[in-house]
């Protein structure tokens, strides 16, 4: 039987973020989707400019009533949340957590805290990096930060690996007992993320690409989310998940695509062309 994962995300109708970005993987891997869009714009803010408008929170507890009259929540495996266009949406969805959990305890809730990154800063509303710190992250059982987000949530820096580990300790002790850190400095040419559950971590390093797109952190928090539901360990699901994204983003690279590649590239979901190996650490 299929897992049914509630993502509350953004939506765009061009390119590859958000819902846009982790919808596909999940599906490809054969993850039953219930979508509900935080915003619906024409494509991404990295491109500068851009139509469309976010949502309200009511529509959001309209969308989860619904699917609570129906009572298919008592089926949903995990919730995922991303990039929240206000704090009264954040609100809402911890509202749908608290739906889901109240109909299947074994549900889990995977918080990607969308805030910001390295060069970029905070590009999220105001309110909403202290919404994260202050009242999803005590309700996650997972949490996947990028390194400027665990920073900012911790205070902590989070350069290294012993730093990064230092800093996901501080995040855990928050409430996520899982964690995916997806971005740490490692040696020159790699990137490295971290996973932690139980008192355990486990990195891995992939090579650096000479590209620049968004979605990636969307994807790997979904695929993450994903492993983790089918195989119980951290480990297993930083190993897909890394491997998965590493081989969207290096055809994607290849072609010299804005955009990440998920449906041309679609075979690097299922059977990745490099496995990479999460050691203890």
């Amino acid at each position: 039987m299929s897992e049914n994962i509630l993502s509350i995300q953004s939506w765009v109708a061009y390119g590859h973020v958000g819902n846009a970005s982790a919808m596909f993987p999940l599906q490809r891997l054969g993850a039953e989707v219930w979508a509900v869009h935080t915003v619906q714009f024409s494509n991404h803010t990295g491109y500068g400019a851009w139509r469309g408008q976010v949502f309200g929170a009511e529509l959001i507890r309209e969308c989860l009533i619904g699917m609570e009259e129906r009572g298919v929540l008592s089926r949903c495996d995990a919730v995922l949340s991303g990039y929240v266009g206000a704090p009264d949406i954040g609100e809402a969805i911890l509202d749908a957590v608290a739906r889901v959990k109240a109909a299947n305890p074994r549900a889990l809730y995977c918080c990607d805290p969308v805030i910001g990154d390295v060069g970029r800063g905070i590009f999220v509303r105001p309110g909403v990096p202290e919404f994260f710190r202050d009242r999803a992250l005590a309700l996650a059982d997972i949490a996947t930060p990028n390194r400027f987000e665990l920073e900012w949530l911790t205070g902590l820096p989070a350069g290294g690996l012993d730093q990064a580990k230092a800093a996901i300790a501080a995040l855990q002790a928050l409430g996520p007992r899982c964690v995916l850190l997806t971005s740490f400095d490692a040696r020159p040419g790699a990137i490295g993320l971290v996973a932690a559950e139980g008192g355990q971590f486990w990195h891995l390093e992939t090579p650096l690409l000479p590209l620049a797109v968004n979605g990636a952190g969307d994807a790997i928090s979904a695929l993450f989310l994903l492993h983790r539901l089918r195989s119980g360990s951290a480990a297993r699901a930083l190993e897909a998940a890394a491997s998965s994204v590493f081989g969207l983003l290096r055809r994607t690279a290849e072609a010299g695509s804005r955009e990440i590649l998920l449906v041309e590239a679609q075979e690097e979901i299922v059977q990745p062309s490099f496995r990479f190996r999460a050691e203890a650490c």
